[in-house]
């Protein structure tokens, strides 16, 4: 082997091999007595003060390696470089080289000078003793086992060749392969430690790395062998479950351990048995990973990797962070954000579950709650606080549900609610309307008081009979009729509903039909001039004759085509008709047409009445349209906007019954009105009720400071034309006291007679006054 001293083996694995040198140091005390006492023996046979002196020498040595020695174990090894090794490794050699070479000194001399076969015999065999422990303690420097084997074996051989003789020069010959084999040996025995020591400091390396890695990373690790008992478990692991130090785990049982860790969670028995027993079906591979909650507020995921041997390594995290992100995400997938109530999808699924639970059938109801005149809290108060009220009332109804009653807030300002687990139907329609009842009442929140009242509707059936989507129908309908004929109560759903709901969905496909086909006609009521003496302008009213039904009630089928989306089809059919029909007319005589709350949501109305009139040729003057406060109620600057362009372009602007709405003298200034029509609630009983007519009287006089025209509706009967008349109230006359809505050929017929009749007309009116 070639010298690997300090030019080429690592400082480590240098310093290692010099300090082997100085190590098992009883051996060279030992040798060192049997040194002394071979030398003793020699000169007790011989006589010969050469071995004494010898002995003295040895001892000497001795001692000066045990300095040596001392003093290598007081440096300091981390500050020594290759330099400061090299120094101690030739300090070595000088006492080891010494020792031999006094040996093989005195193998010499006892060949040559003393000639004594006991002192031959003594001297070389204690040298090649000395020499075979050559191999044992001194294989760590390859230079010192050269010069020990040079110094012992080289006067040996020197002797034999000293005697001249054949078998001793033969002898001398043969020293040399014992010299060779020493060194061999010795050289071999270090190559075997130098590349062990090798892998051990790699394998000390990568087992520092694993550690550091194991204990480093972020998941929990147990590496168990094939009876489940732990042969490896990180930091982490021990932290996650609080199990302490992790050098107590190694050759634990599993369950014990996770015992043990469980219970310091402050689970209880049989939450800690579900944990175990999930964790002994992933190891033994029924599933692929287990999420356990082990205690609050802290979520673990484990998954498990069979090995080979039986065993398996179980690693496991904390995935407390992703469960709140996943249970904030399904939150808002199943919850309303505005009201925090489940939401019709989740609403769904909590029913299914509650009829699941239920052990035996029974009677369950279902409800749907409206919020009664909630638009006006928008459009008075505004969005912001209506959606507080809706918060409110929602907190309401989860303190009112907590008996399993299922709530969700459905749209806007309707909610929906499941009642199960009741014995008959009486019971079931009582708590229905004992809860109704205890939700309404008064709402306070921001230094507001709300007295708010739930139009309901609700259907019961049994519960295995229960179909969500079918319920709400049947549920929606009763609502409906809540809202047609009492709202503010509850209504519960008949079978009969269902047939006029029927009925209704026909009626709106023949209305649609009805537009399609031009089937709608027109009657016109006129407005007379107070005393009745001519006629200034026509009310377009739209009239259907259906070919089964007869004539249907203007009310029902306009509200179904506003249900329908199409009421602004039946506008633009009115003006294209009564524009042409007004073209025919006497030059003074206008047409009036109503406007909904749909047609003035976009500026298309304007093209509508734009093309109407030049195709009837009509002059802008003579139409008129009439809009409700209602229209004005939505988005009051747009309708403004839009009402200005019509006025704009010469067309006559009026309010329609005005006095019915929320705040009636606010639009007087407002709009670009030319004529306001009082409605007919002021009018009735104007004979009686003299604070009515002074109402009356007092808005004429406020409307006529303005500049506008006006028309008074539903007038009646005489009386009320005569007090009309009396005081100057009305420009135009609107009512039966003159007329009825007639067709076109009836106007005709009653303008043409009234322009034969000029002073007959005269003489009536004045009667009429």
């Amino acid at each position: 082997m070639t010298d690997k001293g300090q030019n080429t083996l690592p400082a480590d694995v240098y310093l290692s091999f010099v300090s082997s040198l100085y190590g098992n140091r009883q051996t060279l005390f030992v040798g060192m007595i049997s040194h002394v006492i071979t030398f003793a023996f020699v000169f007790a046979k011989t006589s010969d003060p050469f071995f004494l002196l010898w002995s003295a020498f040895v001892v000497l040595i001795w001692l000066l390696r045990a300095h040596g020695m001392r003093r290598f174990d007081r440096a300091d090894k981390t500050a020594l470089d290759m330099a400061g090794i090299r120094y101690w490794e030739n300090w070595y050699n000088l006492g080891a080289v010494g020792t031999t070479f006094a040996l093989g000194t005195a193998c010499c001399y006892s060949l040559v000078v003393s000639r004594d076969a006991f002192a031959e015999i003594a001297c070389i065999s204690v040298t090649f003793g000395t020499m075979v422990s050559v191999v044992g303690r001194n294989y760590g420097s390859p230079r010192t086992v050269n010069y020990m084997v040079l110094a012992a074996c080289l006067p040996i051989a020197a002797g034999f060749l000293a005697l001249q003789d054949f078998y001793h020069a033969v002898l001398a010959t043969l020293v040399l392969p014992f010299a060779m084999t020493t060194r061999s040996m010795a050289n071999g025995v270090r190559t075997f430690l130098y590349e062990n020591v090798l892998a051990a400091r790699d394998l000390a390396t990568i087992a520092d790395r694993f550690d550091a890695a194991l204990n480093n990373m972020p998941h929990g690790l147990f590496m168990l062998d094939a009876d489940h008992r732990i042969l490896v478990a990180n930091r982490r692991a021990c932290e996650l479950l609080h199990l302490g130090s992790q050098d107590r785990l190694k050759d634990c049982h599993l369950d014990l351990v996770l015992r043990y860790g469980v219970r310091n969670t402050f689970l209880n028995l049989e939450q800690s048995k579900a944990i175990l027993r999930q964790l002994q079906e992933l190891l033994s591979g029924d599933r692929s990973r287990a999420l356990l909650q082990v205690r609050e507020g802290l979520y673990l995921e484990f998954t498990a990797a069979r090995r080979e041997n039986g065993g398996a390594v179980l690693i496991f995290e904390d995935v407390t962070a992703r469960v709140r992100a996943e249970n904030k995400i399904l939150h808002m997938v199943r919850y309303d954000s505005l009201t925090g109530l489940p939401n019709r999808a989740y609403f769904s699924d909590l029913v299914q579950d509650a009829l699941t639970e239920r052990k035996k059938p029974g009677m369950v109801g279902f409800m749907v709650l409206d919020v009664d005149d909630f638009k006006h809290v928008n459009d008075m108060k505004g969005h912001i606080t209506g959606d507080r009220l809706l918060c409110a009332i929602s907190e309401r109804l989860r303190r009112l549900t907590t008996d399993k009653i299922v709530v969700s807030h459905l749209m806007g300002d309707e909610f929906i609610l499941f009642f199960p687990n009741e014995a008959n139907r009486r019971d079931l329609e009582a708590r229905m309307r004992r809860f109704h009842e205890q939700l309404r009442g008064t709402y306070e929140f921001d230094g507001m008081t709300f007295l708010v009242s739930f139009s309901a509707g609700c259907v019961m059936v049994p519960s295995d009979e229960f179909r969500l989507d079918e319920m709400q129908i049947r549920a929606d309908l009763a609502l409906f009729e809540t809202k047609s004929r009492a709202k503010g109560s509850v209504t519960v759903f008949e079978e009969e509903m269902d047939a006029r709901y029927v009925d209704r969905q026909k009626l709106k496909e023949d209305l649609r039909e009805a537009l399609a086909a031009d089937a709608l006609s027109v009657a016109y009521q006129p407005m007379f001039v107070p005393d009745g003496t001519s006629i200034e302008c026509c009310e377009a009213l739209a009239r259907w004759t259906h070919p089964e039904r007869g004539p249907v009630a203007p009310n029902v089928f306009i509200q179904i085509a506003e249900e329908m989306g199409i009421v602004s089809e039946i506008t633009r059919f009115m003006i294209n008709r009564a524009c042409a029909d007004c073209a025919t007319w006497p030059p003074h005589m206008s047409v009036s047409v109503n406007l909904s709350v749909q047609d003035l949501r976009g500026t298309s109305i304007i093209g509508v009445v734009t093309e109407a009139l030049e195709a009837a040729g009509l002059a802008p003057h003579r139409l008129h349209l009439e809009v409700t406060e209602s229209c004005l109620m939505e988005e009051p600057v747009k309708v403004q906007a839009i009402l200005q362009e019509l006025r704009a372009r010469g067309i006559t602007i009026a309010i329609d019954d005005f006095g019915t709405g929320y705040s009636s003298l606010s639009y007087l200034d407002q709009l670009p009105l030319d004529v306001i029509k009082i409605d007919r609630s002021f009018v009735r009983n104007i004979g009686e009720d003299a604070r009515r007519f002074k109402l009356l009287r007092g808005t004429v006089n406020l409307s006529r400071e303005l500049g506008l025209r006006i028309v008074i509706e539903g007038v009646e009967t005489q009386e009320q034309l005569a007090l009309i008349n009396k005081y100057h109230c009305a420009d135009l006359v609107q009512g039966y006291v003159f007329a009825a809505p007639m067709s076109p050929d009836a106007l005709r017929d009653r303008y043409e007679s009234l322009a034969r009749k000029p002073g007959e007309a005269r003489r009536r009116g004045r009667r009429v006054a």
